[in-house]
C-alpha cells in the first residue's frame, strides 16, 4: 500500500486546557491518545509507512511514537519549527514524500475502504483525489460540488451553494502538487491548494458513505467517545 502522510502540527486552540501540555492528536481517549487510533485504523487497511507532520509540542507524538517499531509501523517525521499552514507543512516533508501518498489529517478519522479509494485515483490518472462524504441524511454543511463523472468542481468551506457533498479529510496526492506550493511560506492546502487543482481539473472525488469523524471541539471529542463504545 501507498505512503501515509499525517498532518499533525496543529495548535488545537478549541481544546484547551486539553492541549496546554500535549498536541491536539495525542489528546487521550479512553486512556489512549487520537492518533493511536488513527494508526491503529490505517494499518488494519494495510498501511506501514508513515510521515507525521508535526508542529507544536510535536516532540510529545514522537517520544511516544519513535519509529513506529511498537506498533509495527515504520515512521518518519518531518518538524516545522513555526506554523506553515496544511499546504506548507506538506512542502517542508518533500524530501520524505513518495512520489504518491494518502494524505489525513492528525484529528480526524475515516473508516473507509481505503483500498478502492488507492484503486479509484489510480484509475483517474489525475494529480489528486478527495474523499466526498455523502452526507444524506445530512449530518453537516456540504462544502464541495462533484461532478456526475466525479470531477470536483468548487470547493467552498463557508459557502454551501450547490454544493452535493462533504470533503471528509483524507486525500491522494501525486507529489508533484508541491509544484504548485511555495517553500518556506505559509500556506493552505484546503483554501489555497486545492482550488488550483480544481481549476487544472485535477481533481476527482471518491465517494464514501462512511462518516468521518473529527476532534476539533469538545462536542464532537464526546461524539467520537461515543463511537468508540459502540
Amino acid at each position: 500500500m501507498m505512503q501515509v502522510v499525517i498532518l499533525a502540527g496543529g495548535l488545537g486552540t478549541r481544546l484547551r486546557p486539553l492541549t496546554e501540555k500535549v498536541p491536539k492528536p495525542m489528546v487521550l481517549i479512553k486512556g489512549k491518545p487520537f492518533l493511536e487510533y488513527q494508526l491503529e485504523m490505517l494499518k488494519k487497511h494495510g498501511f506501514y509507512d508513515v510521515v507525521l507532520c508535526t508542529g507544536y509540542l510535536g516532540e510529545k507524538i514522537e517520544e511516544y511514537f519513535g519509529n513506529g517499531e511498537n506498533m509495527g509501523m515504520h515512521i518518519k517525521y518531518s518538524k516545522e519549527h513555526e506554523p506553515l499552514g496544511t499546504g506548507g507543512a506538506l512542502q517542508n516533508a518533500k524530501k520524505l514524500l513518495e512520489n504518491e501518498f494518502v494524505l489525513a489529517y492528525g484529528d480526524t478519522f475515516l473508516p473507509m475502504d481505503y483500498k478502492r479509494l488507492v484503486a479509484d485515483f489510480n484509475k483517474s490518472k489525475k494529480l489528486a483525489m478527495t474523499v466526498a462524504f455523502n452526507n444524506n441524511p445530512k449530518i453537516v454543511l456540504n462544502n464541495m460540488e462533484v461532478s456526475e463523472v466525479g470531477e470536483v468542481l468548487k470547493y467552498d468551506k463557508k459557502n454551501e451553494g450547490l454544493a452535493n457533498y462533504v470533503e471528509a479529510g483524507v486525500h491522494v496526492l501525486k507529489k508533484d502538487v508541491l509544484t504548485h506550493v511555495p517553500e518556506n511560506s505559509v500556506f493552505s492546502l484546503e483554501e489555497e491548494l486545492l482550488p488550483i487543482l480544481i481549476e487544472k481539473k485535477e481533481l476527482h472525488a471518491h465517494v464514501t458513505d462512511k462518516r468521518f469523524y473529527d476532534i476539533g471541539t469538545f462536542d464532537r471529542l464526546k461524539i467520537f467517545n461515543q463511537v468508540l463504545l459502540s
